[in-house]
């Protein structure tokens, strides 16, 4: 088992190592309002960039173009950015950092917009490392920072500027919008993202929502059927009557459904995964001491939840390795026990334990995985004379319902 651990680390790193993030279909506008198609590194940043990677075709060399000689790039159905010369408020909200100044301290810089919306009314945003900016414009109106700023008062309580309801109010007025509605907004993508969709639904229903084009479904219930090889050890360090030892290996069943959250950012590669499996270890041995022998049972039965994250590694549309780290919560039945024929019982009850797994999805429906578990102790209520090792790897199918 330590063996096949080692085999699954390297491998992860392997896979990690060689992976890469594909070119896909996309365009670049160059100051001479040419627009070039082309294959764009979709690197999934989580900052607005400055410079992106391209190629002409599969087989050409990547080159790179900045944000001097490109007014717009984007990938087709993924997202899109646009260049423009903008007054930002760079004031940060870490509260070592905060002022007393309510206004914005606003700057001018060239930067590459993400676009939200694209409507009758506009919906841009700007993130780096310290600050989350939006910005807006209509046919009328020309982009603007939608203001929002916090600061200090003389107690050093933190008030909130919330000038950005007040430029949503007079700018972006429609009969489906009240009051209540702008009352309501906090300064965020989800909320202003939903706020300019109704907008534009209550003035010409036709807008591109582009984050939507890239959200993919977030949540996956996947049933999973498996074995599991699995060993046992116990030992008594005070009696030779009961010191079991080694109860051997044996191959048994497990059955689980696993909830898997999909983490919206990095390209939807890292998820939770929640998984109550339901799995058994029944096994029997003679023990002799001094010409006494005398059989032990034992009876495992338990709940396992596992809880833990999952990293997933794209091959192509429509393959994808995965590599997964958890807790393992031992739920263990009331009647799981060890049953000594001429000695007393000892009740089942076990400690948590690690599992590592790699695993390949094909189509997100179909999957299999190698899990290896460590070491778990399952008389961990005798602190004193008695010591358990349980041990397993699994392989597991899988199919995602939805």
């Amino acid at each position: 088992m330590k063996k096949f651990a080692l085999f699954i680390i390297s491998l992860i790193i392997s896979i990690n190592c060689y992976s890469q993030i594909k070119f896909e279909k996309g365009y670049y506008i160059n100051n001479s309002n040419e627009k070039i198609n082309c294959l764009i590194k979709n690197t999934d940043v989580k900052y607005n960039p400055d410079v992106f990677t391209y190629k002409l075709t599969e087989n050409s060399e990547s080159k790179t173009e900045t944000i001097k000689t490109v007014r717009e790039f984007g990938i087709y159905d993924k997202f899109k950015y646009s260049r423009h010369t903008v007054l930002i408020d760079f004031s940060k909200s870490n509260i070592d950092d905060l002022t007393k100044s309510k206004s914005p301290d606003f700057k001018e810089k060239e930067v590459f917009l993400q676009v939200l919306i694209e409507g009758k009314a506009n919906l841009y945003s700007y993130v780096n490392s310290d600050v989350s900016r939006y910005f807006y414009s209509t046919e009328d109106k020309n982009l603007e920072q939608l203001v929002f700023k916090e600061y200090l008062n003389g107690s050093r309580q933190i008030l909130e500027n919330n000038q950005f309801k007040q430029q949503l109010l007079m700018n972006l007025k429609c009969s489906s919008i009240t009051m209540g509605t702008i009352k309501n907004l906090d300064y965020t993508k989800s909320d202003l993202i939903s706020f300019f969709e109704k907008y534009n639904q209550c003035q010409t229903g036709e807008f591109t929502n582009f984050e939507n084009k890239e959200r993919k479904d977030l949540f996956n219930l996947n049933l999973r059927l498996g074995l599991n090889q699995a060993s046992l050890s116990i030992e008594d360090s005070n009696s030779s009557y009961t010191d079991v030892g080694d109860l051997g290996e044996q191959t048994t069943f497990r059955f689980s459904a696993e909830a898997e959250f999909i983490m919206p950012f990095h390209k939807n590669k890292w998820a939770i995964i929640i998984e109550p499996t339901y799995h058994y270890f029944n096994a029997e041995k003679d023990i002799t001491a001094y010409f006494t022998t005398q059989r032990v049972e034992v009876d495992y039965k338990s709940v396992e939840l596992p809880i833990g994250i999952r990293h997933y590694f794209f091959l192509n549309d429509n393959a994808k390795i995965f590599a997964n780290a958890s807790f393992v919560i031992d739920l263990f039945g009331k009647s799981s026990k060890v049953d000594f024929e001429n000695n007393n019982d000892l009740e089942i009850k076990s400690n948590g334990n690690f599992a590592l797994g790699i695993g390949y999805k094909h189509s997100d429906k179909y999957s299999l995985e190698f899990r290896y578990h460590t070491s778990r102790n399952i008389l961990s209520q005798f602190t004193s004379n008695w010591n358990s090792s349980y041990k397993s790897i699994s392989l597991i199918l899988g199919y995602t319902l939805f």
